[in-house]
């Protein structure tokens, strides 16, 4: 993650990171048979408010063309 980031709101520079579990998958529009893929959100480790969140599979969201 980028190292010049800053919170925007506590202006905290540590980030942690926190994997989205149970039934919280993302899954691509269309796709009805995609098992999806896991959340990882990036976080403050001083207020806790959430900077990113990222796909761990990105490329199952690739259009088949």
């Amino acid at each position: 993650m980028n190292r010049n980031l800053k919170c925007p709101e506590c202006g905290g520079e540590k980030f942690g990171k926190g994997k989205l579990s149970g039934y919280a998958a993302l899954h691509p529009v269309g796709k009805l048979l995609s098992m999806g893929s896991g959340i990882i959100a990036h976080v403050c480790v001083n207020c806790g408010y959430i900077i990113k969140m990222q796909a761990v599979k990105p490329h199952i969201f690739k259009d088949k063309k």
